[in-house]
């Protein structure tokens, strides 16, 4: 075969196998070329019916999830490149004290130790930096700045109530100290995370560990590790060793969840944090089993120190306004710490002085070396207007010599100094003397047995003590009063009618007014007999709002003693004082009229004024509350040795008298009002002439 026919044969047989290609198709056409065009995407999906039309092919899942992290990556990467670190710190870099104003607007005194110092990185111990980095931040040094775990964690905690700082690297937790607010948020949190991802591009890893270290709150009012180490262990912190370091990593966590001088529970916790912080620091190579082996006591913290700079009466004045403003401002400790705020009180200048004149001439009264009967001797005073304003309190001796504040004591009994509520309750909800009786009105003429010694009845009879024996009513005095009038036997001081009116009126009706005219919860003792004689333990500055509601012809408003927040001029909104209508004007009335007013249900003038002398069976507690129109004040004396419990000692024999000597807490009174009195007039006067 020649070459020529072999060719021939291969063309043809490529022709015959091209014919299949084209079969079918007429003649002399040509094939259009196929239109290239995007398709929609099949979707409700075809060839499918019912609720399967609107499930997504795995293509188009696959492709949709594509999509939403390439956004996500762009809109990341763009607020990334937008965000820029602040020049400006918070304000803890300029930290301040806190000023207190006197009524006046004066000034009364300056707190805070603006405590905060810088302490360099190689000056702080090793060990004592990888503690905080054990419990905090362990792979620190090698982290981006971030943790997304961690953040993950904190984004869900966000939606809840869960630990602000266990999902946050050490970075994070700078930036959001210095930069951020404490707000939980996903945009702060959003921010944090990229802040923290270009400081970390920014500085070195030893700069952000030294400026966490130096920035951080460790509770106590203080900031940063040096302050931290003098506020728990009165040292440097180039002093502390592993153990105590271990202690104060524990404190970022939350000084008021670990530090044993707040709550009991603390230092369990503590002692765990510790311990936990320690076994840490072996697990990741930064303390050898045998140093561990040194650590098994725990360092105990020192006492907690006020940092109060304000002494004597200030001191007391300080702190029921820093606990005030706190609370009506919702001013965290952290935020309070920082220093910056002006906070105007109530406290009237001229009454504290007066005040404190009046109780520390009775106290100047008392031997307590030569006489036991004086040692341990409380003297709680408090004064407030009708408004709720706190004009004055005598707190103690000297607030830096004993924090306790006297007038806030809350486990003296307020004996019959409580009887004014029992009287107001009966004349405004009346008496029930019968099972599902009708209840009867009670007026200031209605007649008690005034006897002492009278047994108590309730519907069904006699009421029986626990012991099994009738329970009976007595007069402080121990005198019989006969028949009398409610209204005499408030006047008089005959006590032993309000136990069986109170259970003529019913206890928890008695509680509600007491309650509703200022008397705490918290403070109501049992509801037995003697719940109206007084078995409650109010403070001085209770028992004098809740009297101050008789002067307000039946209103009661909160006791307050800050009347204006700022924090470097700006101003902190303050909840309001809560005011409610405790009783009716005319049952107000009627109880002044009985207290002894000058007038018909009202206070007469400035110098008259409305009292009621306390005290209890044990003597344990001597009272005298006193109200005109413009303030109502209670004093009570009581012993207590605070060393052993808050339980109240017996007063027989204080100051060498008898128990007659309840006469004191009235005498304080009166020379506490004329002292108010005469300078009022002085001023008054001096204002006349010089107009």
């Amino acid at each position: 075969m020649t070459e020529q026919s072999t060719n021939r044969r291969a063309a043809r047989n490529l022709r015959d196998a091209a014919i299949p290609l084209t079969r079918g198709r007429p003649r002399g056409k040509r094939a259009k070329p196929r239109q290239s065009r995007l398709r929609r995407p099949d979707y409700p999906r075809s060839g499918r019916s019912g609720w399967r039309r609107w499930i997504p092919s795995w293509r188009q899942l696959l492709a949709s999830f594509g999509t939403a992290v390439s956004a996500l990556v762009i809109l990341v990467g763009i607020a990334y490149a937008r965000t820029e670190i602040p020049e400006d710190l918070n304000a803890f870099a300029t930290q301040q004290d806190n000023v207190y104003y006197w009524s006046d607007g004066s000034p009364m005194a300056r707190t805070g130790w603006v405590s905060r110092q810088e302490m360099p990185l190689e000056k702080i111990p090793e060990h004592v930096r990888w503690a905080v980095l054990a419990a905090e931040n362990a792979g620190f040094y090698s982290d981006p700045g971030v943790s997304v775990g961690g953040v993950t964690r904190a984004l869900w905690r966000t939606v809840g109530d869960g630990d602000t700082q266990g999902g946050s690297t050490i970075t994070q937790q700078y930036v959001k100290n210095v930069y951020l607010t404490q707000e939980q948020s996903f945009s702060r949190k959003f921010t944090e995370m990229l802040l923290a991802i270009k400081l970390d591009r920014h500085l070195s890893k030893d700069q952000i560990l030294e400026e966490y270290l130096n920035t951080s709150w460790f509770g106590r009012g203080t900031y940063g590790l040096q302050r931290a180490s003098q506020a728990y262990y009165g040292k440097e912190v180039t002093q502390l060793n592993a153990s105590e370091g271990a202690f104060l990593a524990a404190m970022l966590k939350g000084a008021s969840l670990y530090d044993p001088a707040l709550r009991p529970g603390n230092r369990e916790r503590a002692v765990q944090r510790w311990s936990w912080t320690l076994d840490r620091m072996v697990e990741i190579g930064k303390l050898t089993p045998e140093e561990r082996a040194r650590y098994t006591t725990f360092p105990e913290p020192k006492a907690l120190a006020k940092p109060h700079s304000a002494g004597g009466q200030d001191g007391y004045l300080v702190e029921l306004a820093e606990t005030y403003a706190k609370r009506a401002g919702h001013i965290t400790e952290e935020q309070f710490a920082l220093g910056g705020y002006q906070i105007y009180t109530t406290f009237d200048k001229r009454r504290m002085a007066a005040l404190t004149k009046a109780v520390g001439e009775a106290r100047a009264g008392l031997d307590p070396k030569d006489r036991e009967a004086d040692r341990y001797a409380r003297f709680g005073a408090a004064s407030v207007a009708p408004d709720g304003r706190i004009l004055a309190v005598h707190g103690g001796p000297d607030y830096k010599k004993q924090a306790f504040n006297e007038s806030n004591a809350s486990t003296v009994p307020a004996g019959t100094a409580f009887t004014p509520f029992v009287y107001a309750a009966a004349l405004e909800h009346g008496v029930q003397r019968t099972r599902n009786g009708p209840r009867i009105p009670v007026t200031p003429s209605t007649v008690y047995d005034g006897n002492d010694g009278v047994v108590l009845r309730t519907p069904e009879g006699p009421y029986w003590d626990r012991g099994g024996r009738k329970a009976k009513a007595h007069n402080l005095d121990g005198r019989s009063h006969g028949r009398i009038s409610l209204r005499q036997a408030m006047a008089d001081s005959a006590d032993a009618p309000f136990l069986q009116l109170g259970m003529d009126v019913g206890l928890d009706r008695v509680r509600r007014t007491a309650q509703s005219a200022g008397l705490l919860a918290s403070s109501f003792g049992p509801p037995v007999p003697d719940f109206s004689f007084g078995n409650s333990t109010p403070s001085a500055i209770r028992v004098a709002a809740a009297y101050s509601t008789f002067a307000a012809k039946g209103t009661h408003t909160e006791p307050y003693s800050v009347r204006r927040v700022t924090r470097n001029g700006a101003p902190v909104p303050l909840t309001a004082p809560r005011s409610q209508r405790a009783m009716s004007a005319t049952v107000a009335a009627q109880v002044t009229e009985a207290l002894g007013s000058g007038g018909p249900g009202d206070p007469g003038g400035r110098d008259e004024h409305a009292g009621k002398t306390g005290g209890t069976l044990d003597d344990t507690a001597r009272w005298y509350v006193g109200y005109t129109r413009g303030e109502s004040t209670a004093v009570v004396v009581y012993r207590m040795d605070l060393t052993k419990s808050l339980a109240p000692l017996p007063l027989e024999g204080l100051g060498g008298d008898s128990p007659d000597g309840a006469h004191r807490p009235a005498e304080i009174f009166d020379q506490y009002t004329e002292a108010v009195s005469r300078t009022t007039n002085r001023t008054e006067t001096q204002g006349g002439m010089s107009g």
